[in-house]
């Protein structure tokens, strides 16, 4: 952008009375578009573009809704699209080279938790006998897939493969449902790089579904359960046709979720419009939160408008304002559901990269052991704090955003997470992977490998 349009711009802004004090970069690259899939997580996107805040970068923005994720990816390795709301495991796998080859990365964590696992009525109505129930007769969640187990056992003695959904390979979903199915002592499967089906060895089928696809092709009996972001799994309850049996938030609390990607040479050429794109989301992440979600309401009507998500905004707004409904009538508080904002939600840590990457190498995506370096140093080289805490400080300067909402001295890792805050009971820090990976009970550990059906090593 040229000096004299950035003036004028800001000139403009100011005749107007706008709220914008943005101090603009001079920008390499002004006009963009972004990719999304249509989730309520990828609402940042929507924020930043609705309420002006790209704009108030000098940033003209066009958002585009996609098939799929590899459609979605491809967009943006090959230019297309200048950046999109990913799956967290996306920058990662393409960057060591799992499935598409190239660097990308992300200045933006989009959000915690918003996801679920749902399963059918019929499944769920084998499952309930498994399920220890309330005092008021309703289930007690956490509901662990120990109750899921004996019913898998049956399908598998009558010879009926037990085939549920996830969206993606290298999704939060994929491995969230396999941490889930693990803990409750069932096999999700193992990955090789002759079989990349993820399917080796399991007592669960899992195969990829598009989340907007998710509930129909449950209900044509294609697939028992899935896990999936919102609003789909509201989608099942408010169809009477699902049960979400456990959150996300239930099974790790406050996970990571969705990234903001571009490609490292995006961010090499244009470093000024990254740092611009990337203040404008954390604006949109600071309003999403702000006033404990007291702008909720207004995100949802924007979120079920068709160019966004396109779900009913009764539907929405069942996770969107702080409540998660299990069954017909069973609405509990869920406050952190979706969380944009708070606990450092949009910061990059380094310690979330590792997560997924230790998650690959466990279910044999990475086939081959990796030292602690490995995984830091990967992960360092995909989650760039660097660039965030930039636009952190932009803002900061700007007086859109105060100091101590942003984590200056961090060192890329959050504290250990507690035993306590995951389903299997098993900590978790980012500082020590291999140790990690060898405390999971279901999973390859140390050197193993997996030829052919089998787990080497």
């Amino acid at each position: 952008m040229k000096t004299s349009f950035a003036f004028t711009l800001a000139t403009v802004a100011s005749l107007m009375g706008s709220t914008a004090t943005a101090q603009l970069l001079e920008l390499e690259k002004d006009e963009l578009t972004f990719g999304f899939i249509k989730l309520t997580d990828m609402a940042p996107l929507a924020i930043a573009y609705e309420l002006g805040f790209f704009e108030d970068e000098g940033l003209f923005v066009t958002l585009e809704a996609q098939a799929n994720w590899k459609v979605l990816l491809d967009g943006v390795i090959g230019g297309q699209l200048d950046g999109a709301h990913m799956l967290a495991g996306q920058p990662l796998a393409a960057t060591i080279g799992y499935g598409t080859e190239a660097h990308i990365i992300t200045p933006f964590s989009m959000d915690l938790n918003g996801n679920a696992i749902t399963v059918s009525n019929e499944i769920w109505e084998e499952m309930k006998p498994n399920v220890p129930m309330m005092d008021n007769g309703l289930p007690q969640h956490p509901i662990s897939a120990e109750a899921l187990a004996p019913v898998v056992e049956d399908y598998k003695d009558q010879g009926i493969p037990f085939n549920m959904g996830m969206v993606f390979p290298v999704s939060t979903h994929n491995y969230e449902i396999r941490y889930w199915l693990a803990a409750g002592g069932l096999e999700p499967g193992y990955y090789s790089p002759e079989d990349i089906s993820g399917q080796i060895g399991a007592d669960v089928l899992l195969s990829v579904t598009p989340p907007p696809q998710m509930p129909a092709t449950m209900e044509a009996g294609t697939i028992y359960g899935y896990a999936v972001g919102e609003p789909w799994n509201q989608q099942a309850v408010f169809k009477g046709i699902g049960v979400p049996v456990i959150t996300d938030y239930d099974m790790w609390k406050n996970n990571p979720e969705k990234v903001f990607g571009i490609t490292d040479e995006f961010a090499e050429e244009n470093p000024n419009t990254t740092i611009a794109l990337t203040k404008a989301l954390i604006r949109a992440a600071m309003w999403l939160d702000e006033n404990d979600n007291a702008n909720r309401e207004e995100a949802v009507e924007i979120l079920s408008r068709s160019e966004y998500v396109g779900a009913d905004a009764e539907v929405i707004a069942n996770s969107m304002t702080g409540f998660f409904e299990f069954e017909k009538g069973d609405v509990r508080p869920a406050p952190d559901f979706n969380v944009f904002f708070r606990y450092n939600a949009t910061y990059p840590f380094k310690s979330d990269a590792i997560w997924y990457l230790t998650q690959m190498r466990r279910w044999g995506q990475i086939s081959e052991p990796k030292s602690d370096e490995w995984f830091i140093e990967t992960a360092e080289s995909v989650y760039r704090s660097d660039i965030y805490l930039d636009a952190a400080r932009a803002l900061v300067e700007d007086g859109m955003a105060n100091e101590a909402d942003f984590p200056w001295d961090s060192d890329g890792f959050k504290a250990p997470t507690p035993a306590a805050d995951i389903i299997d009971g098993i900590g978790f820090d980012g500082r020590t992977p291999n140790a990690y990976i060898d405390s999971l009970p279901i999973g390859l550990k140390g050197d193993q490998i997996v030829v052919g059906s089998e787990i080497q090593g």
